[in-house]
């Protein structure tokens, strides 16, 4: 292995032209020289043994004299995945336990060792299972790859999944959340440590994580609830029923407030096949978390190593409310994912979502209000669903002000043994769409999609074994993306063209431009979503980029989105700027701005600074406040306090912050709110924000 680090170090000193080519032509090479058919050498072996020695053995990595230069350019040939913090943070997803789900859809996957809805074959899900769904653990063990594969973990972005977040009691929400942000506060050595003891603890209980094997003591219960027999509920409730809501991690201090409490025993040799989700884990009841230890963990991330930059959680419209949006910010939520599915009331009763397109525009609403980035999950193929259907469902969800939101997951339904959709489909009440019709509709969503909203996905990691019928082509999304990029003419609406000074000169209107309406830019491409635009790991300098301003209307706000663009149309940061209906304020007034309950500070999720203004009390931001509800810079992670080689840490940020205010003030707003995550506040704090309840606020 050394060997051939040299020889790539020496070609990099010599300026050679070292790309990705001439390593795998390496690699082959020193394998073939080994003539006794073994593999002495793997690409993605190098880059962990390189940062091995570097940090172990600092005496053996300065005899091999490697320059900072050289330092970088290995580090960019070695790195695997570079998409991955392309996005400009490294993200993190985590899975909560098995929990009963309030929902009963009739397309959604039902796997017991899972939370609803997710298949043990997925990859996170994997990795939850594999650390017995500790948070603490999974964290651990994503930032370990992340880093073996050369990239940056100083920012980093925790996504929660596992079905309905709202579902789970608050207290156990409380703990993972707490236990997400212990394991980045620890120092690397300190992180390793409590997971080898953490993992020493489920082990010693003889809790099972081998796939194969809680696969086999799963399987008869699974066997009934893909026969109908039992629903996910009923065989959660038999299956994990006995166990505590706040129960279940491991910490062998007495007394240590951030583990679980149990209500049954696990011993070594047990054979329960349901142990493995840590429902049963401890002997002894300890205490959950407090709002005031997980605040002061909060507070501990705002100078760590490794900062939450985001943290996401999923949920269903029905349970997005204005307490639901405290307790969210109160553990320092920036962003939530909603399943939609679909705008369409028949559609959503046939499929048993119940809800409605009207409550799913409150939920919309709420969050706008509340700061919260939108996530939506929306699916093509549903029972009773047709192409045509499909494609003015999904234009309704990017036109209509009532919705229109940020970020789109965009799935193709299909059918999973465990779902009861497949009695539809074996009575010929439902089939999947063909190839065509699935990326007809697929396309006309994209082209519909308008720039300030970013489809990031199009298919769920659900393994093609798994898959009855319907879609399993895993390129899904560059078939869709190569068909768009053919079609000349956006469906969707053009831009107002911004004026020069970064201000928009026109509200978007959905309905002011006919279909195929030529874009603000002669050479703009047809697809504008925001994915498709990002300058990823390319970057840019300064001198190539504009900043741009579009304005567009939602049924409570006007928002503003400022972005840095080049001249193609591409895309390396961008800011959401919400300026609230004021009209509208008086009517959310008793549930918006309540003063906050402070006498009960342990059970309180909404502390006040004690230093602060009187109308800090309130945990929203006051009327004559705008919000800034994204700040986001595309291109290769930049470490803490260092230029990167891309876009970040070159002032975009604060440029597009200063506009935003500067358009707020012209607005008539008197000060600006930014929905800050727990690792950006030291940031926002030193471009002159304060801290006001559970946002950062600054006057203008």
């Amino acid at each position: 292995m050394e060997e051939a680090l040299l020889e790539i170090i020496a070609a990099l000193d010599a300026g050679q032209d070292v790309d990705a080519a001439w390593l795998d032509k390496l690699v082959r090479r020193h394998n073939r020289a080994a003539r006794d058919g073994t593999r002495r050498v793997a690409k993605r072996r190098l880059l962990p043994f390189y940062l091995k020695v570097k940090a172990g053995d600092p005496e053996r990595w300065r005899s091999w004299n490697v320059g900072e230069a050289t330092d970088a350019a290995l580090m960019r040939l070695l790195q695997a995945k570079p998409r991955r913090t392309a996005s400009g943070v490294a993200t993190i997803t985590v899975l909560t336990k098995p929990w009963p789900c309030s929902g009963a859809c009739v397309f959604c996957p039902s796997d017991i060792r899972m939370p609803k809805s997710y298949l043990a074959d997925e990859p996170a899900c994997q990795r939850a299972e594999r650390c017995w769904f500790d948070p603490y653990l999974q964290v651990t063990a994503r930032l370990r790859a992340l880093t073996a594969m050369g990239h940056v973990t100083d920012k980093v972005e925790l996504i929660v999944l596992g079905g309905t977040w709202s579902d789970y009691p608050e207290d156990y929400q409380r703990w993972f959340i707490g236990e997400l942000f212990a394991a980045l506060n620890a120092s690397d050595e300190q992180r390793e440590s409590e997971a080898t003891s953490r993992r020493r603890w489920y082990e010693r209980r003889g809790l099972p994580r081998d796939p194969e094997a809680l696969a086999e003591r799963t399987a008869d219960v699974q066997k009934r609830i893909n026969a109908g027999e039992l629903t996910y509920n009923e065989a959660w409730k038999a299956a994990y029923g006995q166990a505590r809501t706040c129960a279940d991690a491991p910490n062998d201090a007495e007394g240590d407030p951030t583990s679980f409490r149990t209500a049954r025993s696990t011993r070594p040799g047990d054979q329960d096949p349901f142990s493995h989700c840590g429902h049963d884990a401890d002997e002894k009841q300890r205490e959950c978390l407090s709002w005031e230890a997980l605040f002061a963990r909060h507070r501990a991330n705002e100078t760590a190593a490794k900062r939450v930059v985001g943290l996401v959680v999923e949920t269903r419209p029905d349970l997005v409310t204005p307490e639901s949006c405290r307790i969210l910010r109160a553990l320092g939520c920036t962003k939530v994912q909603i399943g939609i599915q679909s705008l369409n009331d028949d559609l959503l009763a046939v499929n048993e979502r119940v809800i409605t397109a009207a409550r799913i525009a409150r939920a919309m609403a709420c969050l706008r209000l509340w700061g919260f980035k939108s996530h939506v999950h929306f699916m093509a193929n549903l029972l009773g669903a047709t192409p045509a259907g499909d494609i003015d469902d999904y234009a309704r969800l990017v036109t209509d002000e009532r919705f229109l939101p940020d970020e789109v997951k965009l799935y193709p339904c299909c059918l999973v043994e465990s779902a009861r959709l497949t009695e539809a489909y074996e009575h010929g009440q439902w089939r999947p769409y063909t190839e065509e019709e699935l990326v007809g509709v697929l396309v006309a969503d994209v082209l519909a999609t308008p720039p300030w909203t970013r489809i990031s996905r199009m298919i769920r990691d659900i393994s093609a074994t798994d898959i009855l019928v319907g879609n399993k082509k895993t390129n899904l999304r560059q078939i869709v993306d190569a068909a768009a990029q053919g079609t000349t003419a956006p469906m969707a609406p053009a831009a107002p063209e911004a004026k020069s000074d970064g201000a928009p000169s026109a509200l978007w209107d959905a309905e002011s431009a006919p279909e195929g309406a030529p874009t603000s830019k002669a050479a703009a491409p047809a697809v504008r979503e925001i994915r498709s635009r990002e300058i990823s790991v390319e970057g840019a300098s300064l001198a190539d980029l504009a900043l741009e301003t579009i304005a567009y209307r939602t049924s409570n706000t006007e928002e503003r989105f400022l972005q840095w663009v080049t001249s193609e149309d591409k895309i390396a940061g961008f800011c959401r700027l919400s300026l609230p209906d004021q009209a509208l304020l008086p009517e959310h007034a008793s549930t918006l701005f309540s003063p906050l309950d402070t006498s009960c500070p342990d059970n309180n999720p909404h502390p006040r600074n004690e230093d602060s203004s009187a109308s800090d009390s309130y945990p929203f931001p006051m009327p004559g406040e705008a919000m800034i509800r994204e700040v986001h810079v595309y291109g290769k992670v930049a470490a803490l306090h260092r230029t990167g080689e891309g876009t970040q840490h070159l002032g975009l940020g604060r440029k597009l912050v200063e506009e935003a205010c500067h358009q707020a003030a012209e607005a008539g707003y008197g000060a600006v709110n930014v929905i800050s995550a727990v690792g950006t506040r030291v940031y926002y704090r030193n471009l002159g924000f304060t801290d006001a309840g559970l946002y950062q606020r600054r006057p203008l």
